[in-house]
C-alpha cells in the first residue's frame, strides 16, 4: 500500500479515496468484467488457479492488532520457519484504522500449503511491531515500504523504500536480521531514490548457485520498464558493487550502462529460484494483471520468455477463479514448486471512504510448468 499522507505532503489518502486512483498508485486496477464461464476461464492456457483462504482480516489476524495490511512478502527464515513481511498495516479493518505500522512480520509453522497457511506469531511478542522504530508522517517521510527480503547464509536482508508523500521516494536502503527476523538493524546501504533514472526503488532479489545475487528493479510510478543487476552475496549491503546489465555495441554485458531488460509498466516483483529454474512474479500494472516469466537463467530475454497470466483483474461481484477485483502484489511462497505454485496476492477497494477490503489472500496456481 502507498503512504497514508499528511497535510502538504503529497497525495492525502481521504482525496485518493474519493479519486479511487488504484492504478496510479499501484493497488491494481478495477479492470473489466469477465464474460463467460469463470471456472472455464479458470483453467485457460493449461492452468488451474484458486484462491485458497484470506491470511489477514477480522478473525484472522485481529489477535495481532493487524485488521487491515497488505503485501506479505514471505521467506524461509535460519531457524526454519517461514517469516511473512507486510507493508502499511492498521489495527482496524480499514485503511487508516489507528496503529500504523510498517513493516511488520508474522511467523508461520504451516508446512501443508495446499490447506492454507496459518500463524505461529508476529515479530514483537503478542502484537505485530513495526521492525524498527521510526514515526509516520515525520517532518522527512511518512512511511517505509518493503520491497523483497533475502535470505543469505544465516542472515536476513529486507530492502524498504522511503517515502515522503507517494510516488515520491527520497531514498532505499537495506537492513538485516541475524535471528530469523526478530530483531533488525541499518547496514548503512541507501540508494538514492533518483538511482537509475528512478527504476531502483522496488526490487526483488534472488541467490544464484554462482554467488551471485540477482535483481529486477522499477520504479513506484507503476509506470516503468524492468532494470537488472548482480551483485556478489558478501557485498549486498555495498550500494557499489551492484553490477547493471545493459546493451552497448551491439551486445548485453554486465557493467554497461543499465538498459531496460523489459517495457512495460510494473509494480511489485517477485524472483524465487524454483525446480531448476527462475521464476519472476510481477504486477504488470498497466494491464492490471499479476504474471510470471520462466526463466533458464535471469539474463533470458524476457521479451521472448515463457510468460503467463496468473491472476487477472476484474469488477468487484465478477471475482472468480484467476479473476481478482484490484489485484497486487503477488509472492511465492517457499515450499512452492512450478506445477504447484502458492502467492499472497494483496487486495485493496479504494473509492470507499473504508478502504476494505485491504488484505492479503493466499492463492494456488497449478499448471505453471513449461511443458
Amino acid at each position: 500500500m502507498t503512504g497514508v499522507q499528511g497535510p502538504g505532503r503529497g497525495l492525502r489518502r481521504s482525496t485518493f479515496l474519493r479519486a479511487g486512483a488504484a492504478a496510479a498508485l499501484g493497488a491494481g486496477r478495477a479492470g473489466r468484467a469477465v464474460g463467460g464461464d469463470p471456472a472455464r476461464a479458470a483453467c485457460s492456457a493449461g492452468l488451474q488457479v484458486v484462491k485458497v483462504r484470506d491470511l489477514t482480516g477480522p478473525g484472522i489476524t485481529t489477535r495481532f492488532r493487524m485488521d487491515a495490511t497488505d503485501l506479505g512478502i514471505p521467506v524461509r527464515t535460519p531457524d526454519g520457519r517461514m517469516l511473512f513481511v507486510f507493508g502499511d498495516t492498521f489495527e482496524e479493518a480499514r485503511v487508516g484504522g489507528g496503529w500504523w505500522r510498517s513493516p511488520v512480520g508474522l511467523y508461520s509453522a504451516t508446512d501443508r500449503l495446499d490447506e492454507g497457511i496459518t500463524w505461529s506469531g508476529a515479530v514483537g511478542g503478542q502484537h505485530a511491531q513495526q521492525l524498527w522504530a521510526y514515526e509516520h508522517d515525520n517532518p522527512l517521510f511518512s512511511t517505509q515500504l518493503p520491497s523483497d527480503v533475502l535470505a543469505v547464509g544465516g542472515s536476513l536482508f529486507l530492502h524498504v523504500s522511503v517515502h515522503r508523500g507517494w510516488g515520491s521516494v527520497l531514498w532505499s536502503e537495506i537492513w538485516r536480521s541475524d535471528d530469523s527476523g526478530a530483531h533488525w538493524r541499518h547496514t548503512g546501504a541507501r540508494f538514492p531514490g533518483n538511482a537509475h533514472g528512478g527504476l531502483f526503488q522496488l526490487l526483488t532479489w534472488a541467490l544464484g548457485d554462482d554467488g551471485f545475487v540477482y535483481l529486477y528493479s522499477t520504479g513506484y510510478g507503476r509506470n516503468g520498464p524492468l532494470l537488472l543487476h548482480r551483485v556478489r552475496a558478501g557485498a549486498v549491503a555495498e550500494p557499489a558493487a551492484y553490477e547493471p546489465w545493459g546493451y552497448r555495441a551491439g551486445s548485453w554485458g554486465w557493467g554497461n550502462a543499465p538498459t531496460p531488460v523489459l517495457d512495460g509498466g510494473f509494480g511489485e516483483l517477485c524472483l524465487r529460484r524454483l525446480d531448476g529454474r527462475w521464476l519472476l512474479v510481477c504486477f504488470n500494472a498497466a494491464e492490471g494483471r499479476i504474471e510470471a516469466f520462466v526463466l533458464d537463467r535471469p539474463t533470458a530475454d524476457l521479451g521472448t520468455a515463457y510468460r503467463r497470466t496468473l491472476i487477472h483483474g476484474t469488477a468487484w461481484g465478477q471475482e472468480a477463479g484467476p479473476y481478482v477485483a484490484q489485484p497486487y502484489g503477488g509472492y511465492v511462497v517457499p515450499g512452492s514448486r512450478l506445477d504447484d505454485l502458492h502467492l499472497t496476492v494483496s487486495q485493496w477497494r479504494t473509492g470507499t471512504e473504508t478502504g476494505w477490503p485491504y488484505r492479503v489472500m493466499q492463492f494456488r496456481v497449478r499448471g505453471l510448468e513449461p511443458r
